[in-house]
């Protein structure tokens, strides 16, 4: 009798025993669990494949300074290790890859005279420089918003992946600012209007007109990206890799929606001539919605003129400029010089109007300095695209320089 009841003490110590350690293991991985989940950056290795994630899925993976650094690191973590031949830059969540830089931040430590706002740009460009010039084939899904610093870090992908839900744009001018983090390199891989077009308006392309406008390489269903792990995991590591990474991502029979851009492609060419200045395209715009035309074309017509009109108009004659003149120049020299022209914008110019307005007041009614596009002054446009800089202090200094490349 004894001994049964010692038996039953010893399996109820045993089970009482074995549901602590059950507790505390769920416990752990729920800790866990939720420690990654507050993470703003995961990464990961499948198959020798390092596997990124910008995980701010409820600021559609905004990037914040901490972000821009911890991806820095990482990046250059994976420069030398033989363990990884390639990497993949995905965002979390199903809204967006990354609808741009923490703008909000930087209008705040600006507005408070803090200059750490410019440590963010600096860091920001060499991140975006180094996946450039990244030396192992570097992936980005970009899947569903797009924009600003998030085109800073997908165009350095060798292999641009977009979806049907893709939204590509780069719509800087309309918070009085320059499309920056490359664009006056990567917008320019596209005819010169269809780079003014882009540049000034802001317009939002679908994933097939990125395909089309050469800022992505496939346009494959969106499900079809929720599955790329498994393929990523039967990729064999023989021959190219490109090719390899290439099949992981295209599906076998892939259909590309139709690109709405396509059919304005004469209107874009009339009047986003390179040979047109601001003022002129406004004009044309103008002149042909006072015709009659058909309800398709005067839609494109109005959302284009306004787009423009909205703009600050000084950041439309500097981005003009700076499309222009980057198409002579080297990757290194764009950042640079769009470096020189966001430290003008945010000390001097129209930024932090332009977030007032349009994102923290939200009012829609920026008051530009100057309002109008004929009040810009030719010297006030040379005054933004002019260096605050001596070519050895500029901060960027030695970005293109051989040393920077094999850091």
């Amino acid at each position: 009798m004894n001994g049964a009841k010692g038996a039953a003490a010893s399996a109820t110590t045993s089970a009482a025993t074995n549901g602590a350690t059950s507790t505390a293991t769920s416990t752990a991985t729920s800790t866990a669990t939720h420690a990654e989940a507050e993470r703003e950056i995961l990464f990961r290795v499948v198959n020798r494949v390092a596997i990124i994630t910008l995980n701010r899925p409820a600021a559609l993976n905004a990037l914040s300074h901490a972000m821009v650094r911890e991806l820095a690191v990482l990046v250059e973590h994976c420069r030398p290790d033989r363990g990884i031949v390639a990497l993949v830059l995905k965002g979390a969540g199903d809204k967006g890859f990354c609808a741009g830089g923490d703008v909000r931040e930087v209008h705040r430590l600006a507005s408070q005279n803090d200059p750490r706002w410019l440590a963010f740009f600096v860091d920001e460009y060499r991140l975006d420089y180094a996946l450039h010039t990244f030396p192992k084939p570097v992936v980005a899904l970009l899947d569903g918003m797009t924009m600003g610093g998030g085109m800073g870090l997908g165009q350095g992908a060798r292999l641009r992946i977009v979806t049907e839900h893709s939204r590509i744009a780069m719509p800087e001018t309309r918070i009085g600012f320059v499309p920056d983090v490359g664009a006056s390199r990567f917008l320019n891989a596209m005819p010169v209007e269809h780079a003014l077009y882009v540049g000034l308006t802001g317009a939002t392309l679908s994933g097939a007109d990125a395909v089309r406008l050469q800022l992505a390489d496939l346009c494959v269903p969106a499900d079809w990206l929720a599955s790329f792990e498994e393929r990523l995991q039967r990729m064999s590591h023989d021959g190219d890799r490109l090719d390899a990474l290439r099949a992981v991502f295209e599906p076998p029979c892939n259909i590309v929606p139709h690109a709405p851009l396509g059919a304005l492609t004469q209107l874009i060419l009339r009047h986003f001539d390179r040979r047109s200045g601001v003022e002129r395209i406004v004009a044309t715009l103008r002149q042909d919605l006072e015709r009659d035309s058909s309800r398709e074309l005067r839609q494109w017509l109005q959302t284009t003129h306004d787009a423009l009109t909205a703009s600050s108009p000084t950041m439309l004659y500097v981005t003009r400029e700076a499309l222009l003149r980057g198409r002579q120049m080297t990757l290194a020299e764009c950042f640079r010089m769009e470096l020189g022209i966001v430290k003008r914008a945010i000390e001097d110019g129209d930024f932090r109007e332009g977030v007032r307005a349009q994102l923290l007041d939200r009012d829609r009614q920026p008051r530009w300095s100057p309002a109008t596009l004929a009040a810009v002054r030719p010297e006030r446009v040379r005054h933004f695209l002019s260096s605050p800089w001596t070519i050895d202090a500029h901060p960027l200094a030695r970005l293109g320089s051989v040393q920077t490349a094999q850091a």
